[in-house]
């Protein structure tokens, strides 16, 4: 098992770095935090076990919200790399918070599957204490969908959405192009099957058709896993990193629709 711990930290954070410096360096971050009319944005911190968590709640002013999103970004983002996501949502009545994982941007601490978990539940729960009673939900997006799915039995969102989403992290691995001889080095960690077995929440999974990382056909898999009937919905022409790096109502429109009721 600490083979498994370590084999863990050291693969993410090496992926992790590598992406988050190539988007710097390309110019792919974009301009960062910045006040939008009838936005308000507020960067906060969030207690995570020992460890303290960066954290961007956008909500509307000009009008009330009427739902309220746990966003869980990839593996290779941080908070600046989602803020256009987040302006697009509080424009259309979403109130979202959006933090960084222990080890990541500005969050103290390291990687682990367990306190990512434990983050995206932190994360949850400050989210409710910002917006209730507004009906909430968590979206887990590609490297996310791993702790989305694992906490939703705990936390009781009333909606789970998983974006770009992978049916276990040794298969998402696999998609990276880890060859199948080395798949015993990697922990059997978030098995979306094992975690939506029981799940009883609403569930939609959204997938792009263009998504080169991750096969649309995990999308099918993940539907497949729910206690009840998931809801399945394929983007077409979107790439895997396209809803965050452009977002639109194209692909964020549904998820609006099905969020504020």
């Amino acid at each position: 098992m600490r083979h498994y711990k370590l084999s863990f930290t050291v693969a993410l954070t090496c992926i992790s770095q590598t992406l988050i410096l190539r988007d710097r360096v390309l110019g792919w971050v974009g301009p960062g935090l910045r006040e939008t009319p009838g936005l308000s944005t507020q960067r906060l911190t969030i207690s995570s076990g020992a460890n303290i968590l960066d954290a961007i709640f956008v909500e509307p002013t000009a009008s009330p919200a009427r739902a309220a999103l746990l966003l869980c970004h990839g593996i290779g983002e941080t908070v600046e790399h989602w803020f256009p996501v987040q302006q697009l949502l509080a424009a259309n009545g979403v109130s979202t918070l959006l933090f960084d994982y222990s080890g990541y941007g500005r969050s103290s601490g390291r990687p682990s599957a367990a306190q990512f978990d434990l983050d995206a539940l932190s994360a949850f729960q400050q989210l409710r204490r910002l917006t209730e009673p507004l009906p909430t939900a968590i979206l887990g997006f590609s490297l996310g969908s791993g702790p989305a799915a694992a906490i939703a039995n705990t936390a009781a969102p009333d909606y789970l959405i998983l974006c770009a989403a992978f049916t276990s992290f040794r298969d998402a691995l696999r998609s990276f192009g880890l060859p199948v001889r080395l798949t015993p080095l990697v922990p059997p960690l978030w098995s979306a099957q094992q975690s939506l077995c029981d799940c009883r929440i609403p569930v939609l999974v959204v997938h792009g058709e263009n998504d080169r990382l991750f096969p649309v056909q995990m999308a099918r898999d993940l539907a497949s896993y729910c206690a009840t009937p998931a809801e399945l919905l394929i983007v077409p022409n979107f790439t895997h990193n396209q809803p965050f790096r452009k977002p639109d109502l194209t692909f964020w429109g549904p998820i609006i629709s099905r969020i504020v009721g």
